[in-house]
């Protein structure tokens, strides 16, 4: 019987059993019915198909954009697991780093060009291109490989991703090709700035066959006495070597056959490429000095291809000039192994040959003026501080500049055994030594601004050059509350207001700034700007302030009072709030003696050939013109003629039997507690000179600012010094002894 019809009717007999009522059921005959059953769940999971995502090229878009934002740790959240198990994030993140910083990359770029997927892996091809500074533009072709795991794609990652020619294990190394830094020069190629060898002589006690004879020649090349010499080694140990200083290429030549005999025998010599200057250190404040690049420019100069450790132009013309005296570094960029042998050479470049810079000095006539100021001040009685400088009328070349005190720029070789000892007597004096007072120090300009107030009440309309004033000796325009005096007892009588500029008249120009400030209280101050006052002059290389010339609004913002008339009556001589700095005013009598024409100063002449490059001869700047008519420019002339060679001048009595006519005007700037700055300003020569070879000099060649600070009168101070200037310019001798030596 069929084993399907058997449980059939098992199950329709229970079912009968278990029901009250009587069911008539049909004969079963030779058929049956299939029954199929519904399984019970389980907790076994049914296979299904698995689709993989797209997805692949935006990950391996956004690894390349992350290495351009240098986003390390965001490239290394897109590796994928298996390569992040192989590499930690902060070693992923330094080692990326330390290619990028070995390579010198600046910037980089990434161009995508293919994209391939094929199940679980996925390719995406981009051309990167490092921008560095040693050795240019690298470009390389990549194909970064991807897999789908863990529900995510992610970048398989290897060394090679930097760069294909990286291998496990290797490093980039870039070798700097540094050209040798260029000299700066004066205008007739004199040095004044180059590389040169500095030699450390040294003694190890022990060794001294001669001690008498070392000591004796160790002296005379050392300006040292033998007690101070020997008392640096007398306590050291015999085997000790001991430095005792230094000297230059050019003091060990000189010394050379007498050096032979010690050396070994107790003298040790050590050299050394350096930045060099003169033995006087000529021209510090316009020439500079160099030093190690500060922690704070380092990103800048590493962007331009600098290791970091080099020392650059920190100052003056070396800082100013740094892209021409360093040249454009080169470089070869290598594959190294663990054991910092190369493998590979990836890319390099030469440097180009840096290009010497010229200045518009001539290092003798500047030594002379250094010298000049230096014995003025040394020997005056009250004075401590000052300076000097002298341009060309017609180009604003700088044709001399001192500053005192000075330094000299070879103190700042750290290497050199005195250089900490130096360098800190500077930092630390107080006549601030290391500050440019030609272009950074601001005074007030006391009479030689009456050139201006003259300039202003004559275009205002009020004045002409002949208008008259009646000088009493004190002058009360502004009530009988504020007298105020002038410099001559008894005053100066009925004058012209020409005249007043000769005899530097006070109430004369008290009462012109107070009727210039009646008719409008900008008149003097806006005078002033037309002359280059109240801001810098654009003289390249040297750090300048811009001084002050006051107004009502700037009264008003930085004072918080209202502007009065005193304010104009100070000004009109030049004190007050009034600040200038003694280069403006050098610009100014320039511009006087040329006819008007206010030049851009400069201390460059030209840049030498180099890399390619002609010499470059420095381009000559008119700026403007000084407001005044042909006429009244003459009308000055004149009068600062008659102030060096009148009797009623201020200053005719500090140029009698001087051959050369100068024309000038003297100013006597009162301080708040000290004594008085003096100054004087002129130009030479103000009439037809004839030089030795017969050379007759029509116009005015020089123009001539010297400002004495706290010294008393500028007739009495400044003056004199202004002929020692002239006298060395023109090669007059003897020099006229300074009145109070």
């Amino acid at each position: 019987m069929n084993w399907k019809l058997i449980l059939l009717t098992g199950l329709l007999l229970l079912l009968v059993a278990c029901s009250n009522a009587v069911i008539d059921l049909p004969v079963i005959e030779d058929a049956y019915e299939e029954v199929t059953l519904t399984p019970m769940a389980t907790d076994t999971p049914m296979a299904t198909a698995t689709s993989i995502p797209d997805g692949a090229e935006g990950i391996g878009l956004a690894f390349l954009r992350a290495w351009e934002g240098r986003d390390y740790l965001g490239m290394y959240s897109l590796l994928s697991p298996q390569s992040q198990a192989l590499i930690d994030s902060r070693t992923f993140v330094e080692f990326y780093e330390e290619m990028m910083e070995a390579a010198t990359v600046l910037e980089i770029h990434a161009q995508p060009q293919s994209a391939r997927q094929e199940g679980e892996r996925a390719e995406f091809g981009a051309r990167v291109t490092w921008e560095t500074a040693a050795v240019g533009q690298i470009n390389r072709d990549h194909i970064i490989d991807l897999v789908f795991s863990d529900g995510r794609w992610g970048v398989v990652w290897d060394e090679s991703l930097i760069l294909p020619e990286l291998e496990g294990g290797q490093r980039l190394y870039t070798e700097h090709r540094i050209p040798a830094r260029a000299n700066i020069y004066d205008r007739d190629g004199d040095a004044l700035a180059f590389q040169g060898s500095i030699i450390t002589l040294g003694i190890v006690p022990g060794r001294i066959e001669d001690e008498t004879g070392l000591l004796s020649l160790l002296s005379q090349m050392l300006n040292m006495t033998p007690d101070e010499i020997k008392f640096l080694y007398v306590a050291s140990l015999p085997d000790w070597y001991v430095p005792i200083g230094d000297v230059t290429g050019e003091v060990m030549e000189q010394y050379f056959t007498e050096l032979q005999p010690y050396i070994g025998a107790g003298l040790v010599t050590e050299d050394r490429l350096t930045r060099l200057y003169t033995p006087e250190g000529t021209a510090p404040h316009i020439v500079g000095y160099t030093g190690y690049i500060p922690a704070e420019s380092i990103d800048f100069y590493t962007r331009q291809g600098y290791r970091g450790d080099e020392q650059v132009g920190l100052a003056g013309v070396e800082s100013w000039g740094e892209e021409y005296l360093a040249g454009n570094r080169g470089g070869m960029l290598t594959i190294v192994g663990s054991g910092g042998e190369r493998i590979q050479i990836v890319q390099e470049s030469e440097p180009k040959q840096a290009r010497s810079i010229y200045l518009t000095i001539d290092s003798q006539f500047q030594s002379a003026v250094e010298q000049a100021l230096a014995d003025a001040i040394e020997t005056h009685p009250l004075a401590e501080a000052g300076s000097i400088v002298v341009l060309d009328v017609n180009t604003g070349a700088v044709r001399a500049m001192a500053s005192y005190p000075d330094y000299n720029p070879n103190i700042f070789d750290p290497l050199r055994l005195s250089a900490g000892q130096e360098l800190s007597r500077v930092l630390n004096d107080p006549g601030r030594p290391l500050v440019n007072r030609v272009t950074q120090g601001e005074y007030p300009a006391g009479s030689i601004f009456k050139l201006i107030t003259f300039s202003a009440a004559v275009n205002s309309g009020l004045y002409t050059p002949d208008s008259r004033y009646t000088s009493t000796g004190t002058w009360s325009g502004l009530g009988d509350s504020f007298v105020k005096r002038d410099w001559l007892e008894g005053g100066h009588g009925t004058i012209s207001l020409r005249h007043a500029l000769v005899v530097s008249c006070n109430s004369c120009f008290y009462d012109a700034g107070f009727k210039l400030d009646q008719a409008d209280p900008f008149l003097l101050p806006e005078t002033a700007r037309t002359f280059g006052l109240g801001g810098p002059t654009g003289i390249e290389g040297l750090f300048e302030n811009d001084g002050l010339i006051p107004d009502p609004e700037w009264k008003i913002e930085n004072i918080g009072e209202g502007w009065v008339p005193g304010d104009s009556v100070n000004m009109s001589i030049g004190q007050g709030f009034v600040q200038v700095t003694p280069l403006q005013m050098a610009r100014i009598i320039a511009a006087i003696a040329n006819g008007g024409t206010l030049y851009r100063p400069s201390v460059i002449d030209r840049i030498g050939a180099g890399a390619g490059a002609p010499e470059e001869v420095w381009p000559v700047e008119p700026q403007g013109q000084l407001p005044l008519s042909p006429e009244i420019l003459q009308v000055i002339q004149e009068s600062l003629l008659a102030v060096a060679n009148t009797p009623a001048g201020t200053a005719t009595h500090q140029f009698g039997q001087l051959p050369v006519t100068v024309a000038g005007k003297t100013g006597t700037a009162e301080t708040v507690i000290d004594d008085s700055h003096a100054w004087f300003i002129g130009y030479a020569p103000a009439e037809p000179y004839t030089l030795a070879d017969g050379t007759v000099i029509e116009e005015p060649e020089i123009a001539v600012v010297v400002m004495i600070e706290n010294s008393g009168e500028g007739s009495a101070v400044a003056a004199p010094v202004f002929r020692r200037v002239i006298e060395s310019y023109y090669g007059i001798s003897p020099l006229r002894p300074y009145p109070w030596e």
